[in-house]
């Protein structure tokens, strides 16, 4: 009988050792957009390492997916005002379609009680039926753009270019008391 050779894997969050593998990550995953997103909005590259410093300073939070501890898959999570950011969520090229995303993403919104966005360029068809795969559900047009001004900080351009997911779904007038509770929450001083 053959012994099987069995590879561990692990999710957890990402420390400053694990910065420059998960600049690594985004960007080589993130040439999928490279032809896709309009030419003003891709950089070279996709995120700079003093971005994603930025990134981190303003609170987002890695998780990473580790396979024989190698860090494999990135996504982080921002909590903003009254509702939590899925934020970079990359996947190694080579590591795609394995489950590395789903698993991370059923991780981090496990224990999520507010709503979950996630921002993503509307021409990412693939990302789109990812998480909707997950039971996230774009919000209608009208909505996009307040949620983006109201959640994120990215130039209009991208504004424009972007569509946001979320879980529960937001219908009807439900993006706009979100956004009514995130400015009341913006507005309470902190004790």
């Amino acid at each position: 009988m053959k012994q099987h050779e069995t590879r561990t894997a692990a999710i957890r969050p990402c420390g400053p050792s694990d910065v420059a593998d998960v600049l690594a990550i985004i960007n080589a995953a993130a040439e999928a957009y490279r032809y896709v997103i309009p030419p003003d909005c891709w950089h070279e590259p996709y995120m700079p390492a003093e971005d994603l410093a930025s990134e981190l300073a303003d609170g987002v939070v890695f998780n990473g997916f580790f396979l024989e501890d190698r860090l494999v898959g990135v996504m982080g999570v921002q909590r903003r005002r009254n509702a939590d950011l899925i934020r970079h969520a990359y996947v190694r090229p080579d590591c795609q379609g394995r489950g590395v995303g789903s698993r991370l993403l059923r991780h981090l919104c496990r224990d999520m009680g507010s709503p979950v966005l996630i921002g993503t360029w509307a021409v990412a068809d693939w990302a789109s039926r990812f998480y909707e795969g997950h039971g996230f559900a774009r919000v209608a047009d009208g909505d996009i753009a307040p949620l983006l001004r109201t959640y994120w900080t990215v130039p209009e351009r991208q504004v424009a270019a972007s569509i946001v997911l979320a879980c529960p779904p937001l219908n009807g007038c439900a993006a706009d008391l979100l956004i009514s509770g995130a400015s009341a929450a913006a507005h309470v001083p902190e004790s």
